[in-house]
């Protein structure tokens, strides 16, 4: 964070010289400090964010191939006049045990074009579908499967950094 913080220093005065430098570590270094003291960040906290980053661009990657598979299935049916969508409510339950990736997952489900999540109780989610074939699968889509990855990773890593403190 703290490197982020001074990049973005840089990037928005917009050169480089030893005085902006030298202003930008000591501001970028304060406000991490006030990161870490106020607002319960952590060291441990951006360690754990990079391991899971490739992780994360993949999931991007996922996440950008589905809204345009779904748009295209929605173009589909929306221009087709012999297809009449059958709207459906599905449920489901998750095996997925952070509320981040839950989370992450009603989000992603709501932004691919013809799913929304209307509610999420615990692991149950509750998706409304444009047509009840949207909401095949659902349970074992992709996002659950790199949400479930980068769960693993992360309580691997969790484990290792315990164990070493």
């Amino acid at each position: 964070m703290f490197a982020l913080i001074f990049a973005a220093w840089l990037i928005l005065n917009g050169r480089i010289t030893l005085e902006i430098c030298v202003l930008g570590l000591v501001l970028s270094a304060a406000l991490f400090w006030f990161l870490c003291r106020f607002l319960d960040y952590s060291l441990e906290k951006e360690l754990r964010f990079w391991r899971l980053s490739p992780l994360l661009v993949r999931y991007l990657g996922v996440l950008i191939r589905e809204i345009v598979k779904a748009n295209l299935e929605v173009l589909g049916l929306v221009l087709s006049p012999e297809l009449e969508p059958e709207p459906a409510l599905v449920y489901f339950n998750t095996d997925l045990t952070s509320d981040l990736a839950k989370a992450m997952l009603a989000n992603s489900i709501t932004l691919t074009p013809g799913t929304i999540t209307v509610s999420m109780e615990g692991s149950r989610f509750c998706v409304h579908c444009l047509d009840k074939k949207f909401g095949e699968g659902l349970e074992s889509s992709a996002f659950v499967q790199l949400l479930r990855e980068m769960e693993a990773r992360d309580r691997k890593f969790g484990r290792k950094e315990a164990e070493q403190a």
